[in-house]
Order: structure tokens, then sequence, then C-alpha cells
């Protein structure tokens, strides 16, 4: 089992791990798969909508700072352009959480475990 629920707002995991592997997925697969969403703009403008109460833009801005990728420039695809869905997922959880809680390995295990998973 890979949550640990005692918080209804989020989802809580066991590991960060699992944490990882859950943002990896919902990037790689529902995001790009299953939404067709291939841009930071698209994925952000999902994950965190104006309509939320979200400075979506500077998330937007911020993100593409971090990780060097345009806004509008195709990611790639995850299984070619491995290393640049990573760098998007870490900008995303600095933007959310900050730096002190960035766990590289963990972070690179939670890759390899979405992108096992059939």
């Amino acid at each position: 089992m890979a949550e640990v629920q005692t918080d209804r707002a989020f989802v809580q995991f066991k590991s960060l791990e699992y944490g990882w592997r859950a943002a990896f997925y919902l990037l790689t697969r529902t995001y790009y798969h299953k939404y067709r969403l291939y841009t930071i703009r698209g994925i952000i403008s999902r994950w965190a909508p104006p309509q939320d109460h979200n400075d979506t833009e500077a998330y937007i801005r911020n993100v593409s700072r971090l990780t060097g990728i345009d806004p509008d420039e195709p990611i790639g695809i995850p299984s070619d352009k491995p290393s640049r869905w990573m760098a998007v997922g870490v900008a995303m959880a600095i933007q959310e959480n900050g730096t002190e809680s960035i766990d590289w390995f963990a972070m690179l295990r939670g890759w390899e475990m979405a992108r096992n998973e059939k």
C-alpha cells in the first residue's frame, strides 16, 4: 500500500518515493498521454488554474525559469526525454514546497517506479 491517509484534504504516502511516483505518473501518464498536455503552460494551467485562486502565470514562469524550458515548448516524449520531465516535476515541487524537502535519490527512485508500472 503506497498511501497512508490521515488528512482528508491531501493524499499522504508512506515514503517520498511513492509521492514522487504519483507525481511522475500524473505528469507522464495522465497529463501527457490522457490529456495530451505537452508543455509547461498546458500542465500548469491544469494543475494550478487561476479559477482556484492560483497565480498561474507566475507558476508557469517559475517552472520555466527553473527548468530552462520555454513555457510553450514541447517537453518531449517522457521515454525519450526523461530528464526534462524530471526537471518539470522537481520545479513544480520547489514551487509548491521550496527546496528544503527535496530528496534527490527518492525522486530518482520514484521516477523509476512510475515508468516501470504497467
